[in-house]
């Protein structure tokens, strides 16, 4: 049985009883896991810094010579492809006195030479050229590489590692959610633009990328009118996720014998949560939503780096009609109506209404996440 066909069944189940997936409890979770700068900051090092977080897709540098820089909470990043078609992630900046070696937000080419004292690195990090070399002295060029972190590629995301010198196994880190990772064919898709969006803090940000009990009452005007409020079908592999919703029309595979269905995929929406940080939406239609969130540096902001995707590159004017209208739906619903609504629980976290949040049981990813960050950190 495919993925689609059983969420699909799931989902139509629950339809039917008025049902969702269910948490086996509630679970109370303490305001301080939001306000606590200490706390905040442990976790922010062990889940953000000492562990492996996705930073990009791979259709992002799709050709060797390809390159991209970002700034990640506070550090600049130079990824590239090297001949051989291998990813790499230097910290991007020069080894001599600190400059940023690459301006530039994205590109193709081999070399990267330091706009300060033109010292020249390829696109493996190493240290290719130094300007005035007779007049500036010996210099070890083996040992003065770009400072390269632990970087990997699988399923179509590039994931690293920002503390340099820690490695991490991305196979283990994954398991068998690299499988539901690698069905989304991520590299076979096309990138329509990408954007930056400010938000509240971290936890509170990512508590709405995941339940779908809210979608009636905050989405009414996007997303709401196509699916089916707080019916989630709901599964776990280590601390990822997948999160199925229905949509508005799964009533029609009723009466319908599912090995008929044609199409089951058209029925549920689908969402892979990468833990901690990528949150992957392909919606039937042609178009898809990718969302990296990164923390701020303190607990009251978030960085969300948001990439709309199309099935295919847009020619026509209805192909680009229809892309751009997912593109504004999209950011309306994360903007104007998740964001602005998590910004009025961020204003009120001081207030001294609540001294914890209790989550349902139909709210089971959110859970989960909690968990995950609980287990990674040690506590």
């Amino acid at each position: 049985m495919s993925d689609a066909l059983e969420l699909a069944k799931r989902a139509l189940q629950h339809f039917n009883e008025g049902s969702t997936d269910r948490a086996p409890s509630q679970m109370r979770i303490p305001l301080s896991a939001y306000t606590d700068e200490s706390r905040f900051q442990a976790e922010r090092d062990a889940v953000f810094f000492d562990s492996p977080i996705a930073v990009a897709l791979s259709l992002e540098l799709p050709d060797p010579g390809d390159f991209q820089t970002q700034t990640i909470m506070g550090v600049p990043l130079l990824l590239t492809r090297d001949r051989d078609g291998t990813a790499h992630c230097f910290i991007n900046v020069c080894r001599h006195r600190g400059a940023k070696v690459c301006l530039q937000e994205k590109g193709h080419q081999a070399r990267f030479s330091c706009p300060y004292h033109a010292w020249t690195y390829n696109n493996r990090g190493e240290l290719v050229g130094v300007y005035g070399e007779e007049s500036f002295g010996e210099v070890d060029r083996a040992t003065m590489g770009l400072t390269e972190l632990a970087c990997e590629e699988r399923a179509g995301v590039i994931f690293v590692c920002l503390t340099p010198g820690k490695a991490f196994d991305i196979d283990a880190w994954l398991g068998e959610f690299a499988d539901k990772l690698a069905d989304q064919q991520l590299t076979n898709w096309h990138l329509y633009t990408e954007r930056y969006l400010q938000g509240s803090g971290w936890k509170a940000t990512m508590d709405g990328y995941l339940e779908v009990y809210h979608h009636d009452s905050v989405h009414g005007k996007t997303v709401g009118p196509h699916t089916v409020g707080n019916l989630l079908v709901h599964d776990t592999w280590g601390a990822h996720q997948r999160m199925a919703f229905a949509r508005k029309n799964i009533e029609e595979l009723n009466g319908v014998p599912p090995e008929s269905w044609a199409q089951p995929e058209s029925h549920i929406r689908v969402v892979h949560s990468v833990f901690p940080n990528l949150s992957i939406s392909a919606i039937l239609g042609g178009e898809g939503l990718v969302g990296f969130i990164y923390p701020g540096e303190t607990s009251t902001t978030t960085l969300t780096r948001q990439l709309i995707l199309s099935a295919e590159i847009p020619t026509t004017e209805d192909e680009q009609t229809a892309v751009e209208t997912f593109s504004q739906m999209t950011l309306q619903a994360v903007r104007d109506e998740d964001y602005a609504l998590v910004a009025t629980v961020q204003d009120a976290l001081r207030s001294g209404a609540n001294d914890s949040f209790l989550i349902g049981r139909n709210e089971p990813a959110v859970q989960h996440y909690h968990r995950a960050i609980a287990n990674v950190v040690g506590n």
